[in-house]
């Protein structure tokens, strides 16, 4: 069908038959309805904790030497980073569940040395599976003919496009012996390559001809040739897909095309969860409504432009309100050539995508941020310092987009619905209630003018307050610098930062307190072991509450059954917006050394050693 949105407005659904479901959720605020919706569809999935840090990834890896050299020199930078991922080119004649003994025979050994290191590697997975001779063994094909789980054709054989691996058969995801089809491949894989979660790609499903490979195409018929063609790309329903007319287990795929991408996801999220026995990491190109319970989705193949840059953070802010919250576009552009400068800002932007990979095209220079020189890398470091600081706030929002379906990353208007000059704000944007991200989206731009909502605000790193009653403002920004602002009234649990997710889990934790105008503020923290399956249904996680108010920080545990790495440690805490200097600091009502700023009302209480299972009060006078 044709769906047309109208300035009156109105929208406009031209379609030739089926039935239309309409759901309606009413609110009355923005993150009410994204909280109904993803109710009917499904809340999004809680990710491991690894997997919201650095991901690093390119198409063009021509060696197993090459892929660790640049796993090794980000290392070796010191940039936090997490996952290593690789595309195609590491396959075996770009084959799924395989990889090339000539030139990556070394895959496995290097896997053990990411695990080793405390990280996680990831492997892209095509949906498309070569359709091989009989000659020629291919466990994966052999497994699939055996089973009968691929998509037929209008006569019952099996269909075949042409894919990567030249020409190929699409397992058929609507099939309940798919998906044990799909954990067998995992599993034979996985005892080879231990990875960690998967990127399923091309799964619209995609096709490098029109249809299959007979020289007919698709079929004459009212499924490829309907009586009204949408304006899609190409022109035709086949064009670069499977034949509308194929059969697949629930119907012909002319009603099942668009959740082709969801019914992978499902699998997948399944396999890896049979295999690895932890909670599954997922990708995927192709979603639907209700993909974000499965797994997260990546925004494509996006251009090394500034225009492009820009236009990202709409598409982060979109999926989130489609209930698919783990989000990112590629870091630095996929297709073409990127550039320092453009990197440079595009590492500080994507190190709050929710969802972090720096990832390119063959062909094209390296992009990782050490093969771009000493500016990339010193604005990496500074942008991913603060991330991972900051890890606890997001794993936190993601918490409670599983538990409410609530955004994590968020447009302006969200938190201000009744400030009009927010509606159309999309060059900045909200981390949950408390944070503001305020990139840098032109060439050699130092000073940007971003919308502060009403309200007090703090900028970082600059410790500069804003009391704003809804306007722009002038705020300098450093080509290695991003500048974020918390919010008055939010309290966000940090940690310190150490070289991976796993690192920084035994890292003591803090307090950034950011008082309103009326010096109050609230927050939470969730924690759990961040790889275990269903613990809210066990039971084994924290979830901890803090409040300040009259001079005074008070915690409430809600919840407290998983003990954490570091005994869940609070170290420090950062009350922004302490108007007169304090005299006296009191922890637990014993007296308590302290810092205070007066340029920037800060206060600062260091060396705390506060167990979190136990309530606190931090008071001062």
């Amino acid at each position: 069908m044709d769906i047309v949105l109208q300035p009156m407005p109105a929208i406009t659904y031209r379609t030739i038959g089926g039935v239309l479901d309409f759901y309606f959720f009413l609110g009355p605020t923005p993150s009410d309805v994204v909280s109904q919706y993803t109710e009917l569809v499904g809340r999004p999935f809680m990710p491991p904790y690894w997997s919201l840090g650095f991901h690093l990834c390119r198409l063009g890896y021509t060696s197993m030497d090459d892929v660790r050299d640049v796993w090794q020199r980000t290392r070796d930078a010191g940039i936090p980073f997490d996952v290593q991922w690789t595309d195609i080119d590491t396959m075996h004649k770009r084959r799924d569940f395989t990889y090339d003994n000539d030139t990556f025979g070394y895959l496995p050994g290097l896997v053990n040395e990411i695990h080793l290191a405390g990280m996680h590697y990831v492997p892209i997975i095509d949906c498309a599976i070569a359709n091989t001779t009989a000659e020629e063994e291919y466990q994966p094909f052999d497994d699939g003919v055996k089973m009968d789980i691929f998509i037929k054709d209008s006569t019952g054989t099996n269909f075949v496009g042409q894919v990567w691996p030249g020409p190929s058969v699409y397992p058929d995801f609507t099939n309940s012996n798919t998906t044990l089809y799909w954990m067998m491949q995992f599993e034979k894989y996985w005892i080879e390559v231990a990875f960690d979660g998967a990127w399923i790609d091309m799964n619209e499903p995609s096709n490098f001809v029109d249809g299959s490979l007979k020289p007919t195409g698709c079929p004459e018929s009212q499924w490829d040739n309907p009586p009204y063609t949408p304006a899609v790309v190409g022109g035709k329903l086949s064009y670069k897909t499977v034949c509308m007319s194929a059969q697949q287990n629930a119907s012909l795929h002319y009603n099942v095309h668009n959740i082709y991408g969801l019914t992978e996801a499902m699998a997948t999220n399944f396999a890896l969860q049979s295999v690895r026995k932890k909670r599954p990491f997922v990708i995927s190109r192709s979603t639907f409504p209700g993909s974000g319970h499965y797994g997260g989705v990546w925004t494509g193949d996006v251009w090394s432009r500034w225009h492009d840059m820009g236009r990202s953070i709409a598409d982060i802010l979109n999926f989130n309100l489609f209930g698919i919250p783990l989000v990112g576009a590629d870091i630095c552009g996929f297709n073409g050539n990127t550039s320092a400068k453009l990197c440079q800002r595009w590492m500080e932007l994507g190190a709050f995508y929710p969802f972090s990979r720096n990832h390119n095209e063959d062909g094209t220079i390296a992009q990782d941020p050490v093969a771009l020189g000493s500016e990339v890398i010193e604005a990496s470091l500074k942008a991913f310092y603060l991330r991972y600081q900051l890890l606890p706030y997001l794993y936190t929002l993601f918490s409670r987009a599983h538990t409410f379906g609530e955004t994590v990353a968020r447009p302006l208007f969200f938190e201000f619905p009744n400030d009009r000059r927010t509606y159309a704000i999309d060059t900045q944007f909200l981390w949950g209630s408390g944070l503001m991200i305020l990139p840098v989206l032109e060439e050699d731009v130092v000073t940007i003018n971003p919308y502060f909502p009403s309200g007090v605000w703090y900028l970082l790193p600059s410790n500069e307050t804003i009391n704003s009653s809804g306007s722009t403002f002038s705020v300098d920004s450093p080509l290695d610098t991003i500048v974020v602002a918390l919010r008055g009234g939010s309290i966000l649990p940090v940690q310190e930062v150490n070289r991976t997710t796993t690192a920084s889990r035994y890292e003591m934790f803090g307090l950034w307190v950011a008082l309103s105008e009326n010096e109050e503020a609230k927050g939470e923290i969730y924690w759990d072991d961040g790889e275990a399956l269903d613990v809210l249904e066990s039971g084994i996680y924290n979830r901890i509450y803090f409040e300040a108010k009259d001079n005074k920080i008070n915690s409430t545990v809600k919840h407290f059954a998983y003990p954490g790495e570091n005994l869940m440690t609070l170290g420090k805490v950062l009350v922004y917006g302490v108007q007169t200097s304090p005299t006296v600091v009191f922890v637990n009502d014993i007296n308590h050394p302290f810092y205070y700023e007066n340029s920037t009302k800060i206060l600062s209480i260091e060396d705390l050693q506060i167990r979190l299972e136990n309530p606190f009060t931090i008071s001062w006078k």
